[in-house]
């Protein structure tokens, strides 16, 4: 469902990501893990159409990122690292105005509403304006505008950020949910997240991809815990 082949991205001198190259499939939950500034973000947003690659591509459920963005974010559902959000607007108002830009319409709008305010537990501030809600809610309203056109890809960058531990489990039980029948990406910076949830972790460091593997293989190859891995492979890349 996503196939990146040689994505690169330069910010003046600094090579931000470095051709890398990677393939996730229907089923698969993909943990994008790395330091800061190691190029998880950029990555995603060239995924998500919202950056211009230098050179290389990707295919979301078969469009181009490049050729056909507009089909490739049709398929897909993204929730950015700061997801913005309309402050003025009601958490209502606003998933509206989410269905506008996803066409979704009538009846159809009605149970899309229904099926994220339920999944993403928003209901008791469903009137309420976004600027009045506390971190862990403006991060659920923005899991819900991803996935409210039920998506086929979603690419979600620290999808747990601003969560207490309640809401952060719930917010795994719901990706691991979704994932019967979808090709995720996330980004996360909680390693045991990473090993509760993901199928699949890239670490990636300078802008480079140092290993592709599950976490479980990751663990028992190197002998300790994804996090002492992860640890090891990035200091060596500094």
């Amino acid at each position: 469902m996503i196939s990146v082949k040689k994505l690169k991205r330069t910010f003046g001198p600094i090579v931000a990501v470095d051709e890398i190259s990677f393939d996730v499939g229907k089923g698969e939950v993909l943990g994008f893990l790395g330091p800061n500034g190691a190029g998880k973000s950029t990555a995603m947003k060239m995924l998500a159409c919202f950056l211009t690659p230098d050179s290389g591509t990707a295919t979301i459920c078969g469009h181009d990122i490049i050729i056909d963005p507009v089909q490739a974010r049709q398929s897909m559902g993204y929730l950015a690292e700061h997801a913005p959000a309309y402050g003025e607007m009601t958490v209502n108002s606003f998933l509206n105005f989410i269905c506008d830009a996803r066409q979704i319409r009538g009846g159809a709008r009605r149970e899309a509403i229904e099926r994220v305010v339920e999944k993403c537990a928003i209901k008791t501030v469903f009137h309420q304006t976004i600027d009045t809600l506390s971190k862990g809610f403006t991060r659920r309203v923005g899991l819900a505008q991803a996935i409210i056109h039920d998506p086929a890809v979603l690419i979600l960058d620290e999808p747990t950020d601003g969560l207490d531990p309640n809401q952060k489990y719930e917010v795994r039980q719901l990706i691991g949910d979704m994932a019967k029948d979808k090709c995720i990406v996330i980004s996360t910076h909680i390693l045991d997240e990473a090993e509760a949830i993901c199928s699949r972790a890239i670490i990636i460091a300078r802008g480079k991809i140092l290993v592709d593997d599950t976490p479980a293989a990751l663990t028992k190859q190197h002998g300790c815990s994804l996090e002492e891995v992860f640890r090891k492979m990035t200091k060596k890349s500094a």
